[in-house]
C-alpha cells in the first residue's frame, strides 16, 4: 500500500500517487472517499489539489487511522476520519448524509505501518505472535488461531488459492504434523523456518519461500476478498455522474475481481456464449479509463521495491446509465 515510512520526520509517499491524482481528477473539488486511508498519503494529496476538495477517511486500522488523523489535521473538518471496514461505505455515507461523492479510490493490501511492526505478525522479518489483524481492537481469529484449528486441508486449499503456492500440500502437512506433536505454529518465526524447510530453497529465488504462505494466511484472516465485487458496484452506485473510481491491487486475485467488475460495469457481459439471457447483471455504468492496468515506473519500484507488485485500475461512471 505505502512506502517505507522512513527515519524520523520522513514523509510516507503512496504507491502510484501521480497516476492515482491524475485519474481521480480532485483538482475541481467535491467530496473523496479514500477506502483505505492509511497513512493519509493519497488523502493528503486529494487536499491539497483544491482548497474545495473533501475527504472521508476510512480504516480498519485504528492505528494507522490516528496516524492520518495527525498528519491531516492541517485540513480541519475537510478531512473525517471514520474506524470501519471499507465494505460499509454506503452506510457510512447514509450517516454521514453524503452522496454527491466525486471520487472513490481503494489501495488494498498491507500498509508499511503494519508490514514494518516487529509486533503484529505481517512480517517474517521479526519474530512475532502470529497476528495478522488489520483491526487488532476484535476478537477475531488470529493466523496463529486459523493454523490450530483449521484441517489439513483447508490449510492446504488457503496456501493454493491466496498464496498460489505450489508446495501448499506438503506445507499444510507439515504444519498439522507440527501441532500434533505438541509444537502449534503460533510465531512469524516458527511458519517462515517450517515453509522454508518444507518448501526448500532455490537458486536464483527472488523472494523468500515463505511471502505465499504469509499472504495467503494474512488474506484469509481478514477476509480481504470476501464481497470486494459488491464493494465495486457498490462504490460506483454511490457516485455522481463523471465520477472517478480508482483502485490499486499487489496481487493477482484482488485485480482479477477489480478488472472483471469494472468490465461487467462497462457493459461487458460475462455470461457463456450459448445462454439465452443475461444472468451477469452486465450493465453500462462506466468507462474503464484503464485498458490495460497501470503499474509503478521503475524509478518507483527502485526506491520501493514494494511497489514493484502494484496495479492500478480506474474508470468514470457515466452520465446515464
Amino acid at each position: 500500500m505505502a512506502a517505507p515510512l522512513g527515519g524520523k520526520g520522513a514523509p510516507h509517499r503512496p504507491v502510484l500517487l501521480e497516476e492515482t491524482i491524475h485519474f481521480l481528477a480532485p483538482e475541481q473539488g467535491g467530496l473523496f472517499v479514500d477506502c483505505t486511508v492509511g497513512l493519509g498519503g493519497h488523502a493528503e494529496a486529494i487536499l491539497e489539489s483544491s482548497s474545495d476538495t473533501r475527504v472521508i477517511g476510512i480504516d480498519l486500522d485504528l492505528e494507522a487511522l490516528n496516524y492520518a488523523i495527525e498528519r491531516l489535521a492541517r485540513f480541519g473538518r475537510r478531512f473525517r476520519p471514520t474506524h470501519a471496514n471499507f465494505r460499509e461505505i454506503a452506510s457510512i455515507l447514509d450517516e454521514a448524509a453524503k452522496r454527491e461523492v466525486r471520487g472513490v479510490l481503494i489501495d488494498l493490501g498491507v500498509s508499511s505501518l503494519q508490514f514494518d511492526s516487529p509486533t503484529r505478525g505481517f512480517s517474517f522479518r521479526f519474530d512475532a505472535p502470529l497476528d495478522m489483524r488489520m483491526d487488532a481492537q476484535t476478537e477475531s481469529q488470529t493466523a496463529a488461531d486459523l493454523l490450530l484449528e483449521l484441517p489439513e486441508a483447508e490449510i492446504a486449499r488457503i496456501l493454493f488459492e491466496y498464496g498460489e503456492e505450489r508446495r501448499s500440500r506438503r506445507i499444510a502437512k507439515w504444519i498439522v504434523e507440527s501441532r500434533e506433536q505438541g509444537r502449534p505454529i503460533r510465531t512469524t518465526r516458527a511458519l517462515a523456518e517450517l515453509v522454508e524447510r518444507a518448501a526448500g530453497s532455490r537458486r536464483r529465488q527472488v523472494i523468500h519461500p515463505a511471502t505465499r504462505a504469509f499472504q495467503a494466511l494474512r488474506i484469509a484472516v481478514n477476509r480481504e476478498l470476501e464481497g470486494l465485487d459488491r464493494f465495486v458496484a457498490t462504490a460506483i452506485d454511490i457516485l455522481q455522474p463523471d465520477g472517478r473510481f480508482v483502485a490499486i491491487s499487489f496481487h493477482s486475485l484482488e485485480d482479477r475481481i477489480i478488472k472483471q467488475e469494472l468490465r461487467r460495469l462497462s457493459g461487458y457481459c460475462q455470461c457463456p456464449p450459448r445462454a439465452p439471457v443475461c444472468s451477469c447483471g452486465a450493465r453500462r455504468a462506466v468507462e474503464i479509463l484503464t485498458r490495460r492496468p497501470v503499474t509503478p515506473k521503475q524509478s518507483e519500484v527502485d526506491q520501493n521495491p514494494r511497489a514493484r507488485s502494484a496495479k492500478l485500475r480506474a474508470c468514470r461512471k457515466l452520465t446515464s446509465n
